[in-house]
């Protein structure tokens, strides 16, 4: 197959999917992990560890261990949820759009929560203590005070939670499968190409992937660096 027409075999489809995907759930994880990371950050109950070890268990296991938990969570055949809903509101979560956001909103959740629960944890406690003095509610303090004061921690979470999302492979086919035009992510074309031993064709879309995540890690670097250089230039 010539350049040309491995060119114009290009499917951009997955690459939407793939980001709108992303974006949906990088969205939804900001506002569920941001009460949750300055909670953890605040307490010291000795329940602690035992949330943390949970809310990072989706970074130690395999991607396919993962998947089939939540494939069976979320089956209208298996499961006691996705029975009821599937009974009751004709609603399924498995092999569709709205599954692969569920998924990879639990497998992406410990990239949010992390790098926002550090960036609490690291704020000056006097800050903090002089908001609630002067009568600042706890909402007002994260919201006004702790959440501006973590700006790099912030886009670390956001970043890396939309690039941990882009490359997402064994959770979405298991819960998702490949149906062309709504679930067929990125990492899923590449492997269908694979398959077919279209290397070519898996060649570029590695590349555009490749390009993203490297331009992904490029604006974290780039943030954080600026940001250093405005704190030493502040404090000299």
């Amino acid at each position: 197959m010539s350049l040309w027409d491995t060119l114009s075999a290009i499917n951009y489809m997955p690459f939407w999917i793939s980001f709108k995907l992303s974006v949906i759930t990088t969205f939804t994880l900001f506002f569920i992990s941001l009460p949750i990371a300055w909670r953890l950050s605040q307490t010291n109950s000795r329940f602690k560890p035992l949330i943390e070890s949970a809310a990072a268990l989706p970074m130690v296991l395999p991607p396919t261990v993962l998947g089939f938990y939540i494939l069976m969570l979320l089956s209208p055949n298996l499961s006691p949820i996705g029975i009821f809903l599937k009974n009751n509101f004709d609603i399924r979560l498995v092999f569709n759009f709205t599954g692969l956001v569920i998924a990879s909103c639990i497998y992406s959740f410990p990239f949010m929560l992390q790098p926002l629960q550090s960036g609490f944890e690291s704020l000056n406690k006097n800050m903090l203590e002089a908001s609630y003095v002067s009568g600042k509610s706890g909402f007002t303090t994260l919201w006004r005070v702790a959440l501006p004061n973590i700006t790099p921690s912030l886009l670390t979470a956001l970043v890396i939670t939309f690039a941990h999302t882009m490359g997402e492979f064994g959770v979405v086919l298991l819960v998702g499968g490949a149906a062309e035009g709504e679930t067929r992510v990125a990492s899923i074309a590449i492997y269908n190409a694979f398959e077919v031993s279209n290397f070519a064709l898996a060649y570029v879309y590695s590349g555009i992937m490749l390009f993203i995540s490297f331009a992904v890690l490029l604006v974290i670097y780039i943030f954080n660096k600026k940001q250093k250089t405005i704190k030493r230039g502040f404090f000299r």
